[in-house]
């Protein structure tokens, strides 16, 4: 067995060599014959350590992927494209008129990993899925030899990393005529890692380069460099890309040299990403529902083709607005066929002078959206792309508000209601599996739905004439949508479509007043006392309130059945207390807090509000702070939290 480890550990240092440092200590030949010892010692005494290289090799495919929940939430990252926005953004980070240090890295383009570690050894690794909840991946990341099967550290422990694909390792695997060829470096790495097959993942070569400990039990960083040493310490593999910086000319300085190297390297990138340094500064700042405040993803210019506008289509929303879509002829842009593209409005038709037979430049925003971005070639017999007179779904009037045209009957108009059904039951609102846009429709033109509350009356019956609906999903429909009655009043809020109250909006709602009744009644002055809440927000709730048509349908709602979970409240120091915490701790995380406070009876928000009780201060605390002291709102410091906590 000590001659097992001696080689295990040799193979793993001399891995670590090779695929981390690309510093390799032996050749090829060496590293192979002790490898084939490692194999014959396993083979003979039937014994394979948890990190021995030979775990990397391919293991049986999968059947399907599991779903696990991450221990720290993964966001995405905001994004600019011009150093006017960067340096706006990098503006607000100033502190008594000084810009705080900033760190700038690569902005790797390939897929987010969550790499998962316990007493040592990885146990897990996740794809990012909605930054909540991912795909359980452990098995294809194994091969990846750039990972550490086994760390220094012992303590639970979420490392974020990119998993990429080599242009080379591209080219050498394209180069096997045997093989299908990839289109590009990032699909090819997403698709190894989303592989049922582990060993076509272990065939493709790929790496993951770490820059986050999402997660860390026992420990608490002071900084983003004090963090990225850590992960080197541990032995994961970093990017040799990571400036600091004190001023704004050391960052553009860095991405002026970040983009004159990107076409040489050997892995993509599509920007830059500038991060607050300081871990007090982040908790400072905080996250919007989707971002964190304290980063900012530059984006480089995105690559575009020309091709032909060949007609195009006017689809509703779920608010009747009209949305133009162009249709092209086909054109491949990084290894993706794209055949449509946003439109916007009118006015950026207008603008650009896009026709339909315009030759134009077509462009993947944020390598996602395709876009027009303007007009290469204008050929005498373009047509000027025209609003509709009538809606092209429902044969109603359309009217254009602004830039915006819109169907003046979207109450009857079936894309709109059926766009509003799909809000409706989505993961992030309702929560109804089973009930696709095409199920949806199905319904809908069939008469069996016309509002919210008919999702809620619909019986076997009603579901065994459609095409399609055998028992199994017939009864797995009606159970999602018994579960979802009994929901969360921030989900309730966000399905019901108020304009304007996306994810994060509804949310605050919910945790501000409490009750569907308290939300209801709120008044404007409450309304925009909560944290990001402008005019156009508030009027645009009390507007929902007073609308007959919607009020009622919430009434319908409520009488069918649905119902909100309340949270069980612990007695204790905070009973009763709704109490927001901003600035740094001392002692604690943000997260130990907010656990400590919820132990003792209390609750806590994001934001400061009139249903706030209770602000704790800590040091570099900000504008919630201010706006506690304009509120008449208690405020604490450290020193009387710990009092009150009884620690």
């Amino acid at each position: 067995m000590d001659e097992m480890t001696s080689l295990k550990d040799r193979l793993n240092e001399l891995a670590y060599r090779y695929y981390v440092l690309d510093d390799p200590a032996v050749s090829d030949a060496e590293y192979d014959a002790l490898y084939d010892k490692l194999v014959a010692l396993e083979k003979s005494t039937g014994v394979v350590l948890p990190d021995s290289p030979t775990r990397r090799v391919g293991g049986k495919p999968l059947s399907k992927f599991e779903q696990v929940r991450h221990l720290g939430r993964l966001y995405s990252l905001d994004k600019c494209k011009t150093r006017e926005e960067l340096g706006a953004w990098m503006d607000k980070l100033r502190v008594a008129g000084k810009m705080p240090r900033v760190s700038v890295e690569y902005k790797f383009d390939g897929l987010t990993i969550n790499l998962t570690y316990r007493g040592g050894e990885l146990v897990q690794a996740a794809t990012r899925g909605d930054g909540v909840t991912g795909e359980v991946v452990t098995e294809q990341v194994k091969t990846i030899r750039s990972v550490p099967l086994s760390i220094p550290y012992k303590g639970v422990l979420e490392v974020q990393g990119e998993g990429i694909m080599r242009l080379s390792a591209l080219a050498e695997y394209n180069s096997d005529p045997a093989v299908t060829p990839l289109k590009n470096a990032r699909n090819a790495a997403a698709g190894a890692i989303r592989n049922l097959d582990p060993a076509e993942t272990a065939k493709r070569r790929l790496e993951v380069v770490c820059y986050n400990v999402n997660y860390i039990e026992g420990r608490r960083f002071e900084s983003g460099s004090e963090m990225m040493a850590f992960l080197k310490e541990q032995k994961f593999k970093v990017s040799d890309m990571y400036v600091l910086a004190d001023d704004q000319k050391t960052v553009f300085d860095t991405l002026d040299k970040i983009e004159s190297v990107r076409p040489s390297l050997d892995f993509l990138i599509d920007g830059a990403v500038v991060k607050a340094d300081d871990f007090s500064m982040r908790e400072e700042l905080g996250y919007t529902e989707k971002f964190p405040r304290w980063a900012m993803a530059f984006k480089f210019a995105a690559e575009e083709m020309t091709t032909v506008v060949r007609d195009v289509i006017w689809q509703v929303s779920r608010t009747g607005k009209l949305n133009p879509l162009a249709v092209l002829d086909p054109v491949d842009i990084g290894g993706v066929t794209v055949s449509r593209a946003t439109l916007n409005n009118i006015s950026e038709i207008r603008r650009k002078d896009i026709r339909i037979g315009s030759r134009v430049f077509v462009r993947r925003s944020n390598d996602v959206i395709p876009e027009i971005t303007g007009v290469a070639e204008q050929p005498e017999d373009a047509v000027e792309i025209e609003v509709p007179a009538v809606c092209p779904a429902c044969g109603s009037p359309v009217e254009v508000r602004g830039v915006f045209a819109y169907c003046t009957d979207s109450e009857a108009c079936e894309p709109a209601l059926v766009s509003r059904f799909a809000y409706f039951v989505c993961r992030d609102a309702m929560d109804i599996e089973g009930l696709s846009d095409k199920t949806l429709e199905l319904l809908y033109s069939e008469g069996k739905i016309r509002d919210f509350a008919d999702l809620y009356s619909l019986s076997a019956d009603d579901l065994t004439d459609l095409e399609g609906f055998k028992d199994k999903k017939i009864a797995n429909i009606l159970a999602a949508i018994a579960a979802s009655k009994h929901t969360e009043l921030k989900r309730f809020l966000f399905a019901i479509g108020i304009p304007g109250i996306g994810k994060k909006a509804a949310a605050q709602l919910a945790d501000a007043f409490g009750t569907l009744e308290a939300a209801r009644a709120a008044k404007e002055e409450e309304l925009l006392a909560l944290d990001d809440f402008g005019d156009v927000m508030a009027k645009n709730v009390i507007a929902f309130w007073n609308d007959p048509l919607r009020a009622a349908e919430v009434d319908r709602l409520i009488a069918a059945g649905i119902t909100f979970e309340q949270k069980e409240r612990t007695e204790g120091a905070f009973s009763g207390k709704k109490v927001v915490l901003t600035g740094s701790l001392a002692r604690f995380t943000r997260s130990e807090a907010k656990k400590l406070i919820e132990e003792r009876g209390g609750e806590v928000a994001d934001g400061v509000s009139v249903k706030v009780n209770l602000v704790i201060a800590g040091e570099a605390a900000g504008s919630k702070l201010e706006k506690a002291k304009k509120l008449g709102i208690e405020i604490i410091d450290e020193q009387k939290f710990v009092e009150m906590l009884g620690v």
